[in-house]
């Protein structure tokens, strides 16, 4: 069993968009610009964004934090929206999810330019990966196909069952992984939470997907063995043994699946870590107008 570091694997991805940095600014031009807007004090939120800041520095992009209150009204940050959409020194933006009741999150993904959607969310970048052609892809789909690439796993006629069929993680990456391309060719189930016999579909993967959002939903024994298991969910559980008083597992119950597993992703340090790498992606896809794939 070999661990898909995320970690290192984010990194090194952040290297190499470094030297392009370099290369950029070397040219007397000015570096890519992400933005991020963060609505509330949403605690898991705010660590997300302030990651990602800090992973702009690292590589030299600039970045703009946009903070407001949590009783911001939807026409207001509409009006936001519109000012980042307008601003030409900024390629890309997100808005941090989730968002206050009170704002419909649609509206506001159907708001932001898709130009400039490097989130991957709005209809037009949907239609677009459905169609198969270049557009953005939402940042957990996209970071997992690097990864596999990173670690040249064979996916060509493999079976991918994927847990899980969000329009964020499970369906782009089905779609993903049944393309034309190298990560890709595979042929693809996607299950959920109401798919009957799914210890008997998650046997069949060559490649197993957990994107559920319910910590150890797939156990040990829905494994098969020699598996490449990629891990998607992270949920804190009560632990008393740590000093806060929790952990963090995945949807996949870790021991039990590492067992079988030819590769597996790790929670912490997995999918994660990529999740940001591919954000970064998606900005300079974004500076030089040209994107995935």
């Amino acid at each position: 069993m070999e661990l898909l570091n995320g970690k290192e694997t984010s990194l090194k991805i952040q290297e190499d968009l470094k030297s392009q940095v370099e290369k950029i600014k070397a040219e007397g031009k000015r570096a890519p610009h992400l933005a991020a807007v963060l609505v509330g004090d949403d605690g898991a939120s705010k660590t997300y964004v302030g990651a990602k800041v800090k992973a702009c520095a690292r590589i030299g992009y600039d970045s703009t934090e946009v903070i407001l209150p949590g009783d911001t009204s939807q026409d207001d940050l509409l009006n936001k929206i519109d000012e980042l959409n307008k601003n030409e020194n900024i390629d890309g933006f997100i808005v941090q999810l989730p968002l206050p009741s009170h704002i419909n999150v649609e509206a506001i993904t159907s708001a932001i330019d898709p130009s400039k959607d490097v989130d991957g969310f709005h209809l037009i970048n949907v239609g677009k990966l459905l169609k198969g052609r270049p557009t953005f892809v939402a940042a957990t789909p996209l970071g997992i196909m690097e990864l596999l690439k990173h670690y040249n796993i064979e996916t060509e006629g493999k079976h991918c069952v994927i847990v899980g069929r969000s329009d964020i993680v499970g369906t782009p990456l089905s779609v993903l992984m049944s393309r034309k391309t190298n990560p890709g060719n595979s042929t693809v189930t996607l299950c959920h939470t109401r798919t009957k016999n799914l210890k008997e579909m998650t046997l069949q993967a060559d490649i197993l997907v957990g994107a559920v959002g319910s910590a150890n939903y797939i156990s040990g024994d829905m494994v098969k063995d020699g598996a490449v298991v990629i891990d998607v969910g992270i949920t804190r559980v009560p632990d008393e043994t740590k000093k806060s008083g929790f952990r963090l597992v995945g949807d996949i119950e870790f021991e039990g699946a590492s067992k079988k597993a030819s590769y597996i992703t790790p929670v912490p340090g997995g999918v994660g870590p990529m999740t940001i790498a591919a954000l970064l992606l998606n900005t300079m896809h974004a500076y030089n107008k040209v994107f995935y794939p």
